[in-house]
């Protein structure tokens, strides 16, 4: 098992949890080939089957979908995944089974109590979770998970996931992702003092801590300063950038907060330069008012490079989403699918396509093929938290001419700072 930090009272109360909830895989049925199922596998059809003769895998969806602050990313995620898995389909599924991610997609509207809510409501029909959206959302599910052995790709890359098994996490955390956006702005900007702009919770506060664990590594000094969610609510974080004057501000929050902040702080005289972690970034902001301190001020980190990429995952994104307007909300949505799909290939050889299952199965997996959109040694989750921790990151600008908004002005890098950390447990507990 690639991660254990639990304590004896936790994993007793987390057993009880199991027993009192009765779910943990339900009763084990075997087929004539030798494939053990319990749960959100059936023999019929998936409702839109390519092969009729094939069962299906129902896999739940979990997304800020109508009216939370990353809905503008959450919908193309969604819809990617949903293309994801029609390819697979196309291409004979998994097995003697397809894959459904339709019918069990839910709007977790980004409230931790809504999303538990529906994830209640899925659970008994769903094998696993292709989406669980937002770091505090994950985190209200994420001890029935274990309870229960339901596995999750996140949209979301908060360090805790290194330690959790049940989540099976794709591209660098926000820890390391602030730990390299430092390590190029000093040498792009040489930056004497550092302030982190943040929503409070593991993402956050995840993104907040790498910060400051990076400018301690420079030498830089620091300072956070959170802030609540909502265009109207970032008075106090725009007057300590401007009471502060730091030299590089990272942000780290919704969209719509980060133009705000942007925008009004150039506004008032603000000369330093800010550098926002992957959700921050929506290419819609370029038409907002806060469009032109973003093209001079403003740059994107992310942990994996941009929907026009040329890598064979990138290429089969695009063909399965012609016509859309370019968002790397697909992107992300695309590379989220990889793990899963590599897990479930991994069961199906094991012929145990349970719950349980498919946990020892991710578990074992020792590299995911992303198909050239991250390096071949992602996806090592038996490797443990520091060693399977993957520490690459890009660096984009804002560009009106690009198709997402943004382009490239540093490819995939591990710096100095990352690649000498020490992933010993979640960086948000450091701050």
């Amino acid at each position: 098992m690639r991660r254990h930090r639990t304590s004896a009272a936790v994993l007793a109360a987390v057993l009880l949890a199991g027993a009192l909830t009765g779910c943990r895989g339900g009763d084990a049925t075997t087929d004539a080939s030798g494939l053990k199922t319990d749960v959100g596998v059936t023999a019929e059809p998936c409702p839109e089957a390519v092969d009729k003769n094939k069962g299906c895998i129902y896999l739940g969806i979990i997304s800020d979908l109508t009216e939370g602050p990353f809905r503008a990313l959450a919908v193309p995620i969604t819809d990617a995944q949903k293309a994801f898995w029609k390819r697979v389909n196309a291409a004979g599924g998994i097995g003697d089974h397809e894959i459904d991610v339709t019918r069990y997609v839910r709007d977790n509207k980004y409230n931790p109590q809504t999303h538990n809510q529906v994830y209640q409501e899925i659970k008994p029909n769903v094998l696993a979770l292709a989406q669980s959206l937002g770091s505090p959302t994950t985190g209200a599910i994420l001890a029935d998970m274990k309870a229960n052995n339901v596995i999750a790709a996140p949209a979301a890359w908060t360090s805790g996931y290194a330690f959790e098994d049940v989540i099976v996490e794709s591209g660098a955390n926000y820890c390391i992702e602030s730990m390299n956006a430092l390590d190029y702005a000093k040498e792009a900007y040489a930056p004497k003092s550092v302030m982190a702009v943040h929503l409070a919770g593991d993402y956050g506060d995840d993104a907040a801590a790498g910060a400051k664990l990076g400018a301690q590594a420079l030498g830089l000094s620091f300072n956070a300063v959170k802030t609540d969610s909502g265009a109207d609510k970032q008075a106090g974080a725009i007057q300590a950038i401007l009471a502060g004057k730091p030299d590089v501000v990272v942000l780290t929050m919704g969209p719509a907060d980060a133009a705000t902040i942007v925008g009004q702080a150039a506004a008032r005289g603000f000369a330093g330069r800010f550098i926002g972690t992957s959700p921050t970034w929506n290419p819609a902001l370029l038409q907002s008012p806060a469009a032109p301190a973003l093209l001079a001020r403003y740059e994107q980190t992310a942990p994996w490079n941009t929907w026009s990429s040329d890598t064979p995952g990138h290429r089969a994104l695009r063909d399965a989403l012609l016509g859309v307007t370019p968002n790397d909300g697909y992107t992300s949505g695309w590379v989220w699918s990889y793990p899963m799909k590599a897990a479930l290939t991994k069961a199906v050889a094991d012929g145990d396509l349970t719950r349980a299952g498919l946990l020892k199965a991710v578990t074992s997996l020792s590299s995911v093929d992303y198909e050239g959109m991250l390096p071949a040694s992602a996806g090592n989750y038996a490797a443990g938290p520091n060693d399977g921790a993957l520490r690459v990151t890009s660096v984009y600008k804002p560009d009106q001419a690009s198709p997402t908004g943004v382009s490239q002005v540093r490819d995939l890098f591990t710096g100095p700072t990352a690649q000498a950390y020490t992933l010993d447990r979640p960086c948000y507990e450091k701050l």
